[in-house]
């Protein structure tokens, strides 16, 4: 007779074998549901074998007029079992993602503040399984299509996220819970026939299932297929674009040289890597644009957070504020040593005797570059116009506007991405200051 317990803790301890051999300190995401629930209790059964630290953290949406009770109901589960349990309530905002989106968001953004090794997550075949039908139906790409991983990066080098139920579906968690005697909350927005999942959930698998039996555990092997894919388009950009790729950006020539799908598949990763999300239609038209436009025509491609652009060759992801108006920037210095330029990042200013610009007793403003601004940066050189000496070093015009301006009595001293006015120097033994641009993006 199959054993329910076992094979929820069996699969926990295989996840952990996998990518947390040393065990560590653990965090339940829990929201008080079945499938949670199950995954505390399996996880509470292992602690002392596996010498492993476990607490539990519930996320209050306070999306339902149940919110209050399940969370109380987490605390008195947590206490039973002598687990630690936080409670982050948050502010869900769909403008502009919708309801379930912002609320995963929500979630996501309080499980990477969880001080542990990992966080383990409850998700198992058949939400695999529904995640892949959803993807399907957005035309996801193959990374799309592999759907929920066993384990991710949550937060790099630090935490972990990893969901050992992908391989038992939900009845084989409800024979655990009812073998064990457990008791969960009910959310009842998992019976909202509005919300994509559950329309899913409820109508589409079920059918599916019936005319082909065994669907669920078909898709999550799909979604295994497709996450080696994934693994291997991504492997393949990088091999296209190891020798193209450094600190300006993509060389353009590379997509010109390769085949249209491996081009579009470099960009792909390029933008991926730059923390964009990707959209298959302005994907494809970065790509053909790049490939096609003449070589010192102007190139721009909106992703939304993101534009690629071309400047001097290389390709590059430009945060869209960057395209935004520069807001007025007028701010005193008085000896800070960095100083909050909103929009603009952060100067930074590092006492040095005998080096970078005198400030000491002048009077200090910092703004934006504008018209007329003229800098001298090597002695015995005329003052040149600022707007030159950026477009000789190379700086892109979508920075340029943003550059820092440090005006000392009136005179440009200091230009970010140019360095210091030679006139503004501070002399052997005067106090100087080396100042930096940090930048935002």
């Amino acid at each position: 007779m199959p054993d329910p317990g076992g094979e929820a803790q069996r699969a926990i301890a295989a996840c952990l074998a996998r990518f947390l051999p040393a065990g560590g300190r653990l965090a339940v995401g829990y929201s008080g549901g079945l499938d949670s629930t199950v995954l505390l209790h399996a996880l509470a059964g292992l602690r002392q074998l596996h010498h492993l630290s476990v607490s539990a953290v519930h996320v209050h949406h306070g999306l339902s007029p149940q919110a209050d009770a399940w969370a109380a109901h987490c605390q008195g589960v947590c206490d039973a079992l002598e687990i630690p349990l936080t409670v982050h309530r948050v502010r869900v905002n769909p403008a502009g993602q919708g309801l379930e989106a912002a609320a995963r968001q929500a979630r996501y953004q309080v499980f990477s503040t969880q001080d542990a090794d990992a966080i383990l997550l409850a998700q198992h075949q058949d939400d695999q399984a529904e995640t892949v039908l959803l993807q399907l139906r957005r035309g996801a790409s193959a990374k799309g299509m592999s759907a929920m991983p066993e384990c991710r990066q949550l937060v790099p080098g630090k935490l972990l996220l990893l969901r050992p139920f992908l391989g038992l579906t939900r009845t084989q968690l409800e024979a655990f819970a009812k073998a064990h005697g457990l008791s969960w909350v009910e959310d009842e927005s998992n019976l909202d026939p509005s919300l994509a999942r559950n329309h899913v959930r409820h109508t589409l698998l079920p059918l599916l299932d019936a005319v082909v039996p065994g669907m669920s555990p078909a898709l999550t092997r799909a979604a295994e297929q497709f996450a080696e894919w994934s693994a291997l388009l991504d492997a393949l950009a990088d091999s296209d674009g190891a020798s193209a790729l450094d600190h300006r950006g993509l060389d353009t020539s590379i997509l010109s040289n390769l085949p249209e799908a491996r081009a579009r598949n470099l960009l792909r990763r390029v933008l991926e890597q730059a923390g964009v999300q990707v959209r298959r239609a302005p994907l494809m038209e970065a790509t053909r644009q790049l490939r096609e436009a003449c070589a010192n025509s102007q190139v721009r491609v909106d992703f939304g957070g993101a534009s690629v652009a071309r400047f001097q060759g290389r390709v590059q992801v430009v945060p869209s504020a960057m395209y935004a108006p520069v807001p007025d920037l007028g701010k005193p210095w008085r000896g800070e040593v960095q100083l909050d330029l909103g929009l603009a990042g952060w100067l930074d200013f590092k006492a040095r005797e005998g080096a970078g610009v005198e400030l000491l007793g002048h009077d200090v403003l910092v703004r934006h570059r504008r018209g007329g601004d003229r800098l001298r940066l090597r002695p015995g050189q005329l003052a040149r116009p600022v707007k030159d000496l950026l477009r000789e070093a190379g700086i892109p015009p979508w920075l340029r506007p943003w550059l820092p301006v440090v005006e000392v009595d009136g005179r440009v001293a200091w230009v970010g991405g140019l360095g210091e006015n030679t006139e503004c120097r501070a002399g052997p033994g005067r106090p100087g200051w080396l100042i930096a641009w940090a930048p935002p993006w």
